[in-house]
């Protein structure tokens, strides 16, 4: 199974070029679901995992992997469909990923292949089915719909994360300051959009946000050719990588190549993991990068800013 993420060290050569690997995979029916290869750490044969006493049962328990010890969460089971029997468990696979500083290994019933497509070509779910699922993205392939799920919102389910601002950083000064700022927020994800306007409106600053890159790009456009200008009006852009249609990356460039909103300063603030990230920061142009999700730390991030400009 370790072959099939060969292909894995030719993905840098795709920043910036709104291009991407999703590793394909299956759960208990025919329906195939993909995850972005850049997640991905391996994919292995479930090996046998030890028991823990939990809340949900959607922890299957944890597996022992070269050293570390990972919980492992049955992916069916947390979107609502059906558990994966106990005797059924080694015959699945582990895909082990890291999402918002967490560790973990995803229970699934086959792996299939890597699949190299354009974020243009992945589209956000119908809004005909409503906000109450696990979607965050669904492509065609072979004449058939594949859903990439909202992990954020399963670990938000899980592992339910604060959104409240320590007061030694939100401030009544960072507040006096803050009420007139505007922060941009771009994501796919409903939980992690929620998470961070939540937080950013304890440090009084206005929030406006942005579904995916495309999205925040013609607004930005459209605000730009009306003649606003757009590096005053926001304080900043706090940007997911991961997102259908234009994924961050790719919308960094694009400002930045703009010269009506070039100078506009860009946080990218991702689940993705690892020190990959800060390099390719660099190479689009952003002025930094950021791990989801930590309240404090996101809001730390915003207030520097916020000082910045106000000593202009």
């Amino acid at each position: 199974m370790s072959s099939i993420l060969d292909s894995v060290n030719l993905r840098t050569q795709m920043v910036g070029q709104n291009r991407l690997e999703l590793l394909l995979f299956g759960l208990e029916t025919s329906q195939r679901y993909g995850i972005n290869v850049f997640k991905v750490r391996e994919v292995l044969q479930c090996p046998e995992l030890t028991e823990v006493p939990r809340k949900t049962s959607v922890i299957k328990g944890m597996a022992h992997i070269r050293g570390e010890t990972i919980p492992v969460l049955d992916l069916s089971e947390a979107i609502g469909r059906s558990p994966v029997p106990a005797e059924d468990e080694r015959r699945c696979f582990l895909i082990v990923a890291e999402y918002n500083k967490r560790t973990l290994a995803f229970l699934v019933r086959k792996v299939d292949r890597i699949l190299n497509t354009n974020w243009d070509q992945i589209m956000a779910p119908p809004a005909e089915i409503g906000s109450d699922n696990y979607l965050t993205a669904v492509f065609e392939f072979e004449k058939k719909l594949i859903e990439i799920i909202d992990v954020e919102q399963i670990l938000a389910d899980i592992y339910p994360a604060s959104t409240d601002v320590s007061d030694d950083i939100a401030t009544e000064k960072v507040k006096k300051a803050a009420h007139e700022l505007h922060v941009l927020i771009c994501d796919d994800s409903q939980v992690a959009r929620n998470q961070m306007q939540r937080s950013l409106e304890n440090l009084g600053v206005k929030v406006t946000s942005a579904k995916n890159g495309r999205e925040a790009w013609l607004m930005l456009k459209d605000m730009a050719g009306k003649g606003v200008d757009v590096e005053q009006y926001y304080l900043m852009l706090i940007s997911d990588i991961e997102m259908p249609e234009m994924d961050g990356y790719t919308l960094t460039s694009m400002i930045r190549n703009d010269t009506r909103m070039q100078r506009m300063h860009i946080i990218l603030h991702t689940s993705l993991s690892g020190g990959f990230n800060v390099s390719m920061v660099k190479k689009v142009g952003a002025d930094g990068f950021l791990a989801k999700f930590n309240p404090d730390e996101l809001a730390s991030v915003v207030v520097k800013r916020i000082e910045a400009v106000s000593k202009r």
